[in-house]
Formats: C-alpha cells, structure tokens, sequence
C-alpha cells in the first residue's frame, strides 16, 4: 500500500512539474529548445541600445550637444552607483554594472511602450525579455559570477576563508547565502514586472481604455526602479567580494 501510495505520489509531482504557465513559441538550436519570443525581443532591445551608442560616440563634442548631454548624464549616473556600491575599485566594473542596469531598463520600458502583440506568432506572444524567468536567471547567474570572480580575482583561494569567519559553524550559513543571492535577485525581478503586467491587464479588461494610462506611466516609473535595484545590489554583491566581509 505505501509503496502504491508513494509512487503516485511521484507521478503527481512529475506531473505537476510538466505544468507550463502560458505558452511559448519554440526554436530548436543546436539541440536546444529555446524560447524564440525571448530571444527576438532581446534582440531588439540590444539593437535599441548598440543603435544608441553608436549615434552617440560617431561624432563626440568637445562642447556636448543635447543627445550627448544625456548619454553623459547615463554614464556618469551608472559611476556613481558602482563607486557608492563598491568603492575606490569601481572603474572595471562599471561597463558590467552599466550593461546590467540598461539592458533591464529597456527591456521593462520596450515592453510597456512597443506595441508587441500587433506580431502574430504561432504560440505566446511577444513580450518584454525580463517577463521570462529564464532572463531574470539568466542575468542573476551572471551577477553571481562576477562576484566570484570579483573575490577571487582579489584574494585567490584565500577568498574562501571568509565562509568560516567569524566561527567555521556558520560555514553552511555562509554558503547558503551567497547561493541564493541570485535567486533572490531572480525572482524579485521576475515577480516585480509580471505584477505590474497582470495589474495593466486587468485595469484594461475592467475599466475604459483612458483610466489605465496614468497606471502605464506609473508602470514606467517603477520599471526603472525596479532596473537601479537590480543593478545596484548587483554591485553591493560585487563590493562585498572585494572587501572580503558581510
């Protein structure tokens, strides 16, 4: 009876497992299933991004026009968050940082602001890449490995001391932090900016067309946030990295 029990037990969680929330259209890749809408909607929002860095450093002012102004005002904004996050060794970290916060900004923004769905494609639809948990993973993974890298970059092997400090009793502890560092970063992300989609969705379906405008525009306003937060504990990670302590 228990061994009856527990295997359909399994078979339910297998099942459950199986259970896909929405569709998605498929490409097949070198052996791999991928999510196409993902990787179309990425690709235009790397296009947006090298489009507007090429037009801005084709032909640079010494007196700055008004298009170079802002991208200044990017810049100089993203150094201070990487110098107020890590400190005097901020430089190399800033084109990664940077990377982080305006790949995330873009991304939220083109999904509130280009009209996606005019695209028919066979299965899903096209969205911001940041609505796919995939992409969040996908960019946590990438933090937690600059910060490994950051520490031991540093200090070597020696970086790993730090999970027996103060006692070697909280090395479990220690190491259980760092491992859901990307995780927490993951789902916070993915959780923030499908809330606010299935918030607009909603006002649409409930209420006339005009009301949920200023909701879209609060939507903006948080999706920036939501790319500084992103970004900006990506960088607190890396500056604990380098200084050695929690």
């Amino acid at each position: 009876f228990f061994l009856s029990y527990s295997i359909n037990t399994l078979k339910g969680l297998y099942e459950i497992s199986g259970v896909e929330v929405g569709q998605h259209f498929y490409w097949k890749i070198g052996g791999f299933q991928v999510h196409a809408q993902v990787l179309i909607t990425s690709w235009v929002v790397i296009v947006i991004l090298l489009g507007s860095a090429i037009v801005t450093v084709r032909n640079p002012q010494t007196i700055p026009t008004d298009g170079q102004n802002f991208f200044e005002y990017i810049l100089e904004f993203i150094r201070d968050v990487s110098k107020t996050q890590i400190g005097e060794e901020y430089g190399p970290w800033v084109p990664f940082i940077g990377t982080l916060f305006l790949f995330i900004f873009v991304s939220n923004w083109s999904g509130a602001l280009l009209p996606w769905k005019i695209v028919e494609l066979p299965h899903g639809e096209l969205a911001a890449p940041t609505n796919d948990i995939n992409t969040t993973v996908a960019l946590a993974l990438l933090t937690s490995i600059a910060y490994f890298y950051a520490g031991l970059s540093k200090k070597g092997l020696g970086y790993f001391g730090k999970y027996i400090q103060p006692t070697p009793i909280l090395l479990p502890i220690n190491i259980l932090e760092d491992f859901t560092k990307p995780l927490s970063l993951s789902f916070r992300l993915f959780g923030n900016i499908l809330a606010d989609e299935l918030v607009i969705v909603v006002l649409v379906s409930l209420v006339p067309s005009m009301v949920p405008i200023p909701v879209i525009f609060l939507g903006l306003f948080t999706s920036g946030i939501q790319a500084l937060i992103f970004a900006t504990l990506a960088a607190a990670y890396i500056g604990e990295s380098l200084e050695g302590h929690h």
